[in-house]
This record gives structure tokens, sequence and C-alpha cells, in this order.
């Protein structure tokens, strides 16, 4: 790490703590007491503060800094609390207990909030089912107050309590939701909010803070629409919903989204937050974009989600200060005001309505609390019965809160609203209250209700006209987290259990077929061993196209992993084992992290329904999601115990399946001898089980394997064997890649004419499949012949449109092979700065995923390139690099690149 000329002595680390981590707020206090004295810059001292912190880490004599990651239970994770306080020094609880409660007032948490010494002793005594995230994430913060290591915290608190799934389940928007036709007041702090956000200079950030109900998101989402920006960027980030089942959103899991949005591919998303967070300014830089931030728990979610880019902004919203963030702008909102309210409802219900009642107007606002969410409750019943005074309102909403147990505005109104809906709506209400995802359509609603379509879709307008569900796209709907809690507790009332059950069957069952549905039209191949789809009981979307199937797998993409958690919890293990092994092939090509994520599940379910096989189905998964993550280790583990599951069943093909995903690890991470083993191997079992599709598929792997080993002639009988099977069971996107890496080999070789013809034929079944991948393969070997062939010029524009089309859809690890072909090109071309740039980004890719062979080979290239260059010793250093991978992966380019060396 880079020296500074600034050290942070352990008074400074001691005052770092004080502010909860906040070097901004350390810096603030130090130019504040600074009396003329010479304060570093806050670079400079954020630069100094990481050194403290790693020298801290490092410090020799002390106990170990101790790993939350590695807890498994509530008892352990409390092991490891009890252990860092003790590697802060074994600080008393009550000067934790000082430290959070102060870091907690700086932060404007009101008295009530605040703890005592007991409740956080408790957090490190064993023996709880629960612990307070909040509370341990703010002892943590004043032991250790590392960002990153916190981070480390805040995901094992998740992991434990089983909530980093449902935190990692986010919807984010590229479009605004409808603004409210009519909007009344908040005149002022429009207009702040115009004049802040529509400044010149740096990013700009703007707060809005204020309790529940009070309408911070319809002022956000008001404001938003009037901003003159390019593109917005919008998410719900859940920092208060009752409901356990629906965390706050992971930061992680929300950059993912953005990134989405802003056109970066499911397979180039970063898997970390720092990662996330440089691509995600990039994709800002040179844009004008509004990020609106809805219901934040806190400063430290908000934080990595916002812009860093000149000519973008973020409006934030939340129930707690944000002060931490230093917004140019924190509208602390309240209820409104007599005036106000009176004018909301003249609004809503018309001026003759409350000029003819005006005490009953004020007796209803007082009602209400003069609370915005429960005015316009109130305000939806009375245009519902034009025959009521609104005296008549007034004197039933005293009613209730007379003889019920309500006593605040928002359940007052809540409760007269389900009341004065009719027993049709009530229902609907209910049940999409059960809804487990943050948002739905009215084929789900009518899934869960067995309704008609077109009266779910008119009895979900008018909740929406009634307040009670809220227009978030088109024909989709969310709901308030208060009245989603308010319906769900009706539904648990009012609805026997064996009616939820059924309703939330007939939900499941919906996502399961539209699921099936939209991967038989997008990978048809071997859609008869994958589940079936469940009976048909309520109306489907036409999914029959393959842009109709590509949308609904796209618009659902959270709702369905979210579903299959919800089956896994809930009682329904059979639809979260079925639903993973149908999303396979999807999620493979969109997201590993949640490929990885939904087969765990899916293996604890199994393991509950006691079906082996379907344990298997998700350990390979599983292990194929860690292979393409980087993590071989894991990726082994559970291809060895899917491999085993199937051997103790009998299930030859599963067991051959297993191995070939062995077999792909162990080329990328052992080289192809290893893989050789486990290749034949699941050869042998696909003869045995007489599976034509999967001896096709081994032959071919196995031709490609032999050809990285250098046995050429072996290779092109494997391939050829393996394509005549493609094309006899109409295997057609596994034909186009047999043939272009046919090409490949036959380009190593020198069988140039061959090469190209079969480049050719792939390029030309590629397109008329559709199948961009492939056809980038097909460009990538084209441009591979021309390069030997003395066409350095056409050999980079093949590889220049391979990947265009491999970064379009998302295949990073194919992007290394295609950089070498473009080094190589253009160091045929003479071009030889480009030539090592492209060498040098393929040892970017390689770095990220361990492809030895790739990055042997891009070594090999920068090796010639310097030495072109005139600098022979970084040429030999970089042969010795390549030299070193060859031979550790028994490649047989070891051989020729040792007499090379041997040579110089």
């Amino acid at each position: 790490m880079e020296r500074v000329g600034f050290v942070v002595d352990a008074a400074l680390l001691e005052r770092l703590a004080h502010w909860g981590g906040n070097v901004s707020a350390l810096h603030r206090e130090m130019v504040a007491n600074a009396g003329g004295a010479r304060v570093p810059s806050l670079a400079t001292l954020h630069r100094a503060v990481a050194q403290a912190l790693a020298a801290s880490l490092a410090r020799e004599g002390g106990p170990e800094l101790p790993d939350p990651g590695a807890a498994m239970t509530m008892d352990e994770l409390t092991e490891r609390l009890s252990a860092l306080k003790a590697w802060a020094g074994d600080p008393s609880y009550a000067r934790i207990t000082s430290l959070v409660n102060a870091a907690w007032r700086r932060a404007g948490r009101p008295r009530s909030e605040l703890v005592g010494r007991t409740t956080v002793g408790d957090c490190f005594r064993p023996g709880r089912r629960r612990l307070s995230a909040e509370l341990v994430t703010a002892i943590v913060q004043v032991l250790h107050p590392d960002p990153g290591y916190l981070a480390q915290w805040q995901q094992a608190l998740q992991s434990v309590a089983g909530q980093r799934w449902a935190a990692a389940q986010v919807r984010v928007h590229g479009t605004l939701p409808p603004a409210l036709a009519l909007f009344t007041g908040r005149t002022a702090e429009l207009r702040d909010l115009r004049e802040t956000l529509t400044a010149d200079g740096p990013v700009v950030v703007a707060a809005i803070q204020g309790m529940a109900g009070v309408g911070k998101t319809q002022l956000a989402v008001r404001a938003a629409h009037q901003l003159p920006y390019d593109r917005t960027l919008f998410v719900s980030l859940r920092g208060f919903d009752p409901d356990p089942a629906h965390p706050p959103a992971d930061p992680v899991a929300v950059l993912d989204g953005f990134l989405r949005q802003l056109g970066v591919p499911g397979s180039n998303v970063p898997h970390d937050l720092a990662a996330g967070r440089r691509l995600y300014n990039e994709r800002l830089s040179g844009t004008r974009t509004l990020v609106v931030l809805d219901n934040a728990a806190d400063a430290e979610q908000v934080r990595p989600l916002l812009p860093a880019t000149p000519g973008c902004a973020a409006l934030v919203t939340s129930r707690r200060s944000l002060d931490a963030l230093d917004p140019a702008v924190s509208l602390r909102l309240d209820v409104f005001g007599e005036p106000e309210a009176l004018r909301f409802l003249t609004d809503e219900v018309g001026a003759a309505a409350v000029r003819d009642d005006p005490g009953a107007a004020a007796r209803i606002t007082a009602l209400c609390g003069r609370l915005p969410l429960a005015l316009g409750l109130v305000a939806a019943q009375v245009r519902a019965r034009p025959g009521w005074s609104l005296t008549d309102h007034a004197d039933r909403l005293d009613e209730r809160r007379r003889t019920g147990r309500l006593d605040d505005g928002v359940a007052l109104a809540l409760d007269r609203s389900y009341q004065d809906l009719d027993a049709e709506r009530q229902r609907l209400l209910r049940l999409v209250a059960l809804h487990p995802a943050d948002d739905f359509d009215s084929y789900a609603a009518a899934a869960l209700t067995g309704g008609d379509l077109e009266a779910v879709r008119t009895g979900l307008r008018q909740l929406h006209q009634d307040h009670l569900v809220t227009l978030a796209g088109d024909d989709r709907y969310t709901m308030h987290d208060l009245i989603r809690l308010h319906a769900a507790e009706r539904a648990h009332e009012q609805e026997r259990p064996a009616a939820r059950r059924a309703a939330l069957t007939g939900l499941l069952d919906h996502y399961l077929a539209g699921a099936v549905t939209a991967m038989k039209v997008l990978y048809p191949t071997g859609a008869e061993r994958r589940p079936a789809a469940p009976p048909a009981t309520t109306p489907v979307r036409d999914l029959t196209g393959p842009d109709a199937a590509s949308a609904w797998l796209s618009a659902e993409h959270s709702t369905l992993l979210t579903v299959a958690a919800f089956a896994a919890d809930h009682g329904w293990p059979a639809h979260t084992t079925r639903l993973a092994e149908v999303l396979f092939s999807y999620l493979l090509y969109t997201s590993y992290r949640d490929l990885l994520a939904v087969n765990d599940r899916a293996a604890a379910a199994a393991r509950t329904l006691g079906d082996a096989r379907a344990e298997a189905k998700a350990l390979s998964a599983q292990g194929v999601a860690c292979t393409n993550l980087g993590r071989p280790e894991r990726a082994a583990d559970r291809l060895e115990r899917s491999a085993e599951l199937f051997r103790s069943i009998s299930d030859v093909r599963g067991q051959a399946h297993a191995l070939m995903n062995l077999a792909n690890l162990d080329f990328y991470h052992r080289g192809p001898a290893a893989a050789k083993v486990h290749y034949e191997k699941a050869y042998a079992l696909y003869l045995e089980a007489d599976d034509r599709i999967g001896e096709g598929r081994s032959l071919h792997n196995l031709g490609y394997n032999e050809g990285t080993l250098g046995n050429f002639d072996e290779a092109v009988d494997y391939l050829t064997r393996a394509l005549a099977i493609h094309r006899e069971l109409a295997d057609l996107d596994s034909a186009a890649k047999a043939l272009s890496n046919m090409a490949d080999i036959e380009t190593r070789c020198g069988r140039l004419d061959e090469a190209r013809e079969h480049a050719r034929e792939a390029l030309d079944l590629s397109r008329r499949l559709g199948n961009r991948n492939f056809e980038a393969d097909a460009l990538d070997a084209l441009g591979r012949v021309h390069t030997r062939l003395g066409d350095p010029q056409q050999a980079i524009d093949f590889h220049e449109q391979a990947l265009t089309i491999k970064r379009e859809v998302g295949d990073r690890i194919s992007e290394a092979d295609i950089l070498n072909g473009l080094g190589e090109a253009s160091l045929a071309a003479g071009r030889l700065e480009s030539s090592i740039a492209h060498f040098e980004a393929a040892l970017a890719v390689t770095g990220e995923h361990g492809l030895a062979e790739q990055r042997a080979r891009a070594y090999t290239g920068l090796g010639h390139t310097l030495d072109r260059r005139g600098d022979p010793a970084a040429a030999r250093a970089s042969f010795e690099r390549a030299l070193h991978l060859y031979t550790e992966h028994d490649m047989h380019e070891a051989e020729a690149l040792r007499a090379l060396l041997a040579d110089r």
C-alpha cells in the first residue's frame, strides 16, 4: 500500500470509533478543533485510516481478528463477537453501550431507540435464538470501524438468520413509477428538490426523511418526473418492511440490477461490491442519470449505490436521518398542517363536499392524524359512497376508533378501507398480500384467487383507485408495506389454512408452469427430461414465441427466485427443486450467483423430501456455478458429492453428467490431462445409459480436450463422430459449436482450407439458429484461420465482431480466447502496441476466471510482441510464465516453448 505522510494513531482511531467509522465526520471534527493547525485533506485521511486499520489487522502478539463468515449458527456468531471484543482490548459493556448510543444519537435516533448495557451484553451471550442485526452491526462498527470488515459481519448476520437470500431478491426499474394524478401541497419541498437536483457540477444527493405514510415516495416520484434527466434508475430498498421475509435489500443485489438496466449482461456483472461499484460508475460516466433510492434503511445501505460521476444525482427517502450522507438538501417531511390536510381532502373528494360540511372535514383530517396515506384511503371511501355525507364518514371513523383497538390514523383508515370493500375485493386484497415477492401482475393475482382474469384486472384497478395497491408499471402492482401487513393479517384471520395453502399452491404452480413453457421455447434440447408443467387452472400468458418467453423470464427473474425460496421455507419443497431444475440453462447464461443460490435452496429442499436424485441434480448445478465463479474447491466438492449420490441410486445418466462437469472443472483449473480421465468415464457411462445426447456431447468435449493436448488426429476423429450424432438428433446448437471447434483444431494442425470451410459452416448454422454466442465462436475461428492465412486485417475484423457479440451476451470467459486472437492478429499486422493491449486484457480476464490455457497463450503472445519491440528480457520473463503454466497443466505447447527458450 502506498504510504501517506499523515499517521492515524490510537487516539484518532478511538475518535473514529466514536463517529461510527465515518471518516468524513472525523475529518470535520479535526477541522473544527484545528485552531489554525494544518489538517490533512479528506482523501489523505481516508488513506491514512486504511493504513492504520490494515496495520492493526497485521499486528503481532494479540488475538486474531475473528472471521464472521465461518459462523454457521447463532452461537458461533456470538462466539466470534466475543472474540472481536477481546481483539479490541476487551472494553466493558458499558463502554460499548456508550459508543453505540453516541453513534446512534448522531445519526438522529430518538432517545426511545437507544440501548442499555444489559441489551448490549446479551448480544455476547450464547443460547440466543435471535440477534438484533442492527445492534450487532453497531457493536462491530465501534469495535473495529473498517467498512470491509463490517460488510463481512452484515453478510454473516444475514446468512445465519436465513435472510441473505431474501435480501438479494430485489427488483430495480429503469423507469419511474407513475406519478399520482392529484398531488396536493409540498410546494416548498418540491421547489427545493428541483433547485438542488438541477444544479450543475458534482454529484448531488437529496434526502427526504419522515415517518411511515407521510408521503416520502410520492414526493420523490413527483419531483423525479419533473427533473430533466436522460435516464432514471428506481428501486425500493425495503428498509422498514415489517415482514421478516422482506429484509432490507442487499446493495450488491441492487448494483447487480442497476448494471443490468445499464446494459451490462448478467455474466459480466461483478460478484463483489467494490468491483460492481466501479463498473456502475463507469457506465454512468458521461450520462445524466437520476438514481432514486426509496425506503432506505440507513446511510450504509445507500452509500455504495450513490453515483460518483458529475451530471448524475441521487434522491433518497428513509424513515431515518440520512445526514451521514452529507446531502445537499435534507427534507424532514412531517404530517400535513391543518390547512394542507383540508386542501388535500378537498382535492380528493371535491370542494362542494368540504364546503358543505367543514366541521366533518376537520374531524376526518384529525382522526387520520393528517397523515397523507390515511387521508388518501379515507378519500377513496368518500368517493365510493356518494350518498354519504362527510359527517357520516367522520362518525363511522370515530365509531371504529372508540370501539376498536385502533389508535392511530393509518390503522383506523386501513381498517375502515378494508371494511368498505365488497367481499370479492376484500378477498383479492387479502390474497395478493400473501404474494412473497415485491410486486406481481394480474396473472399472478388470478392464480392466487382462482378467478377470471378480466374480473381480477377490474378488481386490481378498483383497489388502485382505493389507494390500496400501487401501479408499478404496465400490469404490475405493488403495495405499501403497512397495507400489505394489514391485508395479510386479515388473510390469516379470515382464510382457513387450507384455503391459504390452496391459493399459494396455485401461485407456485403458475410460476412453475410459466418457467417450463418459456424454457421449452428457448432451450428445446432435453426439454423432455425437465419437470413437466402442472395443469393450468388459471389463465397464463402466451409464451410460445422466443421474444415473449425471454421477456417473461427477464421480467420475473427476481420473482422466480423469491418464489423458489418461499416454497422451500413454507412447505412446498418439491416446487423448489423443480423450479431450480427447470431454470438451470437460463440461470447458467444470466447469473452464476443466482444459479448457485437457487440450487443451494434446492439441495436443502431435496434433503427434506428425501429425494436423492433431486439433491444430486442441485449439487451438480452448484458445481457448475462454482466452476464459473472461480471457486474450484467448492465446485469439486459439490460435483463429487453429486456423482456419488447418482451412483448410490444407480442413475447412470446423472453420474455421467456430474463427471462431465468435473471434467470441465479440471480442464479450466488442472489442465486437459486431468480432464481427460473424467471425460472418458463420462463417455462410457453415457454409452451404458444409451443417452445419445450425452454421448454426442461427451465425444465433443473429448475432441476439444485432445486438441488442447496436441493430439490433433484423435481430436478430429472425436469431433467428427460428435458432429454426426448432433445432426442425427437435430441438436443443431451443439453441431454449430462442434464445427467451430473442428475449425480451431484444424487451424492448429495447419489444415487451413478445411478449417475455413468448417468455420463458415458454423457461422451459417449459428446465424440460422439465432445463437449469438455460437455465432461469435464461429467468427473467432474464422479470425484464427485468416491470421494463419496471412490476412491479419480480415482476422482482426472477424475477432472484433466476435468480441462485440460476446460482450453483448455476457460470455466473459470466452472473451479471453478472442482477445488472444486479436493480439495474435495485431502482432501479425505489425501493430505492436495494440497487440500488447489485447494480450494484457486477456490476462485480466483469465485472472478473474483461472483459465490456464488462455493465460499461457496470452503470456506467449505477449512474449513474441515484446521480442519484436526490442525488449528481450521482458519477452523471456513472459515466455517463462507461459512455460510454467503449460508445464503445470500438461499442455503440448510446453515442448515448443521450452525449445524456443533454449535457443535464446
